[in-house]
């Protein structure tokens, strides 16, 4: 039998633990699913006998250390700030990691040990960042095989709310983290290259420098710029790239209206409010505008921000039950963000049977024998409820599938890696299509500078 330790049974393990089930007995596989709970991880495991969820504190260093020992290989699917401590473990038990998050420095300085001891840490094999590595290099890499050279590259991406779904006049509802929706985009400027030249957006500009997208005739879309598009020229061997940008798409209109909470200070997470857990959610608006003695927080708003009543903006914030004097935060020393967080929670919360949508495109702009030429690439993928989503799929899938090929010595090259060459690549986006993570090509004019977006 094959041991494998999941760390973390969050939002995105669902499909991760059950393709391994599934493949459980042919593999002759046997996982240990730790969580600081396990009602969560037991739920998705069903009495399987391959399968056991146990209560693990990542911060308890012998019940870990206990734990990785046992395991051939580790998947933690903690948030990334956890990760090297596991790391470090699996370097002196000699046990191969994955994980979906991105690489930090401090797991890059790993990079020696972990090939001095033949080990494989496969990381940023999700969605993004992980399917959008590997299909970008797949094309690129066939683009300069056959003598092509890289004029431009954007990638975009982002889980929103099916259309069958979308009861809400946000257009959105929380398939992942909600923690990281609030702080999207924060930690520094966003930094991309256009037609050779640098641009940075702040983040107090980031959601009204959007532009807009069409997709698989899925209807239309907007992203703002992820934070640093830069690092991936290196990354993807387009250092001499005039174009370079990547960003997160959403429905038309939603960044527009998040730019109300931006402006606000709503998602700021660098202090803490006193007496927060007592505040009603309308209380919690108040902080952020100044006091009157005879206005309204509704029309204190309205003249701040310069939003008129009929604006569809406002009907946005009324939805949210955002002036609620009744409903309480219940967070003791809670940050800004934190706050709008458990108020957003309550609004945009999955129900059972909802579904949800990745939406994924790549444009791929080049030179060839003196013509230029362009590719899109995308992908639309549906969710089957709350638990089983689109983004469980697209972030678990990749995960457990490297997972295997590891296990099985199909993917060997040691060391800190993100899944940017064929050994890797071209083995997971094929299975992916067994599971309806297919992409669509197709050839478009090539369109360089856009002029009518305003990113730029």
């Amino acid at each position: 039998m094959k041991n494998i330790l999941i760390i973390g049974a969050g939002k995105s393990s669902a499909a991760l633990i059950k393709y391994l089930l599934d493949k459980s007995d042919t593999e002759k596989l046997q996982l240990r699913i730790g969580d600081i709970a396990t009602l969560y991880a037991e739920k998705l495991i069903n009495k399987h006998p391959n399968a056991t969820a146990i209560v693990l504190d990542v911060f308890n260093k012998k019940q870990r250390e206990t734990e990785i020992k046992k395991a051939d290989l580790v998947i933690s699917m903690l948030p990334a700030r956890f990760h090297i401590e596991v790391a470090k473990d699996c370097i002196t038990f000699k046990k191969h990691m994955v994980t979906a998050s991105y690489i930090s420095r401090e797991m890059k300085a790993l990079d020696s040990q972990v090939k001095e001891n033949g080990l494989v840490f496969m990381n940023e094999i999700g969605l993004d960042p992980g399917i959008d590595h590997m299909s970008a290099m797949q094309v690129i890499d066939r683009i300069k095989s056959n003598g092509g050279k890289m004029l431009l590259f954007e990638s975009f991406c982002g889980g929103i709310v099916a259309p069958e779904s979308d009861t809400n006049l946000w257009n959105y509802k929380f398939t992942w983290n909600p923690r990281n929706v609030v702080l999207a985009g924060q930690g520094g400027a966003a930094m991309f290259i256009q037609e050779g030249t640098y641009k940075y957006i702040p983040y107090h500009k980031l959601f009204r420098r959007t532009e807009f997208l069409k997709i698989n005739d899925s209807g239309n879309f907007e992203a703002y710029a992820n934070r640093d598009s830069l690092k991936y020229r290196s990354v993807y061997g387009l250092d001499d790239i005039p174009t370079m940008y990547r960003g997160t798409i959403r429905k038309v209109g939603f960044s527009r209206a998040w730019n109300i909470f931006v402006q606000l200070g709503m998602t700021d997470d660098s202090y803490t409010i006193q007496n927060s857990e007592n505040m009603s959610y309308r209380d919690f608006v108040n902080l952020f505008l100044a006091y009157s003695p005879s206005d309204s927080v509704e029309l204190k708003l309205r003249s701040y921000l310069k939003i008129d009543q009929d604006d569809l903006m406002w009907a946005k914030l009324v939805e949210l039950d955002i002036f609620n004097a009744e409903k309480k935060i219940e967070l003791k020393n809670a940050t800004p963000a934190q706050m709008l967080q458990k108020i957003l929670e309550d609004a945009w919360t999955l129900d059972a049977d909802d579904k949800d949508m990745i939406v994924m495109q790549h444009l791929f702009g080049y030179e060839l024998h003196g013509v230029k030429k362009q590719i899109e690439s995308s992908f639309v993928v549906k969710g089957g409820n709350q638990i089983y989503t689109a983004m469980a799929k697209t972030v678990g899938l990749p995960v457990a599938i490297a997972a295997l090929k590891i296990l099985k010595k199909e993917i060997k090259t040691p060391g800190v890696q993100l899944p940017i060459t064929k050994e890797v690549y071209e083995p997971i986006l094929k299975e992916l299509e067994e599971y309806g993570i297919v992409f669509k090509e197709k050839n478009v004019p090539y369109l360089g500078y856009n002029p009518n977006n305003v990113r730029g």
